[in-house]
């Protein structure tokens, strides 16, 4: 999960309000092609392309470039932040647990309905590089069916993402509470928000809005990107799941070490499963639970940390 101050679901509702969109930006059109890509166990990450011809294909500094300018408006950003935030926090006197990691914010204090109007403006601005990115693949004549986010498999996106969701949910609760003893990690406070009747309406958008950002950009877009330039498997796993755990780095080192070996799993199961849709559902999942989990039990429970 990413940080988000306010300013800057389930597959029901991910599907519903954003895979239409998107769909839509990438040309839900006959003979778009891709489709052949999106099958279980098929590799997605396209093979190295030319250089520019007449027919019109696109060099390999273009999508250099490309990719560069979409990570510099998205999680390339977030990760050079995360990182200052990082640099703060451990030249800070105390130790890192002793500090905070506010993820969902209030933007207006006192004042509900201008704060949900920021709440709405950030959820909606942290979509634009996706839309963009959606522009980019259609322009290849593809669209967004080529990294498997759309609604040909609701079922299996569904199930997969839930059973990826249980998994890495328990584990990363127990490792979070861990490093956090050691003093490995700040505490995180995933939502800070006034008692409103929009308040968990609002975290579940934007649990599904990290989501969405952070598989179709990281995973489906980054990766067929690196091969698309030439890098071997291994080298763009490597690079997807640093940059996912570089921008968790304003948790503290754990939640740099735990996101990278959350992104090793998403890795192999986008290639073994072709679609970035699960890791959409498992994703929105983990955070609705983090978001309204923390919301419902702060302060009740004793093993969960508050500042």
């Amino acid at each position: 999960m990413r940080r988000n101050c306010g300013v800057v679901a389930p597959l029901g509702l991910s599907h519903a309000i954003f895979v239409p969109a998107f769909e839509t930006l990438a040309g839900r059109c006959d003979g778009c092609g891709g489709n052949d890509q999106l099958e279980a166990g098929v590799q997605v990450e396209a093979e190295p392309m030319p250089g520019s011809s007449p027919e019109g294909r696109l060099s390999r500094r273009f999508l250099r470039d490309e990719t560069l300018l979409v990570l510099g408006l998205s999680l390339g950003a977030s990760a050079v932040s995360a990182l200052i935030s990082f640099v703060g926090s451990v030249t800070k006197p105390g130790g890192l647990k002793d500090q905070a990691a506010t993820l969902n914010a209030s933007a207006a204090p006192g004042r509900p309905w201008l704060d949900l109007a920021w709440q709405l403006f950030g959820i909606a601005s942290a979509l634009v590089p996706v839309a963009l990115v959606a522009h980019f693949l259609l322009r290849e004549g593809e669209g967004m069916r080529t990294i498997g986010f759309d609604r040909k498999r609701p079922w299996f996106d569904t199930g997969r993402g839930a059973a990826v969701a249980a998994v890495i949910g328990s584990t990363g609760i127990a490792f979070y509470l861990a490093a956090r003893g050691l003093g490995f990690n700040l505490t995180v406070v995933p939502e800070a928000l006034p008692d409103v009747w929009w308040k968990y309406p609002v975290l579940i958008l934007s649990a599904v809005q990290n989501a969405v950002v952070e598989e179709v950009i990281v995973v489906g877009y980054l990766l067929r990107r690196l091969g698309q330039l030439g890098w071997s498997p291994g080298t763009a796993l490597v690079a997807s799941s640093v940059l996912r755990g570089s921008y968790h780095l304003y948790q503290g080192i754990g939640g740099f070490f735990g996101n990278l070996a959350m992104g090793v799993v998403f890795v192999f199961l986008y290639r073994r499963w072709g679609r970035v849709g699960p890791l959409v559902v498992a994703h929105s999942l983990l955070d609705i639970g983090a978001f309204v989990g923390y919301g419902l039990l702060a302060g009740k429970v004793g093993w969960l940390p508050t500042p």
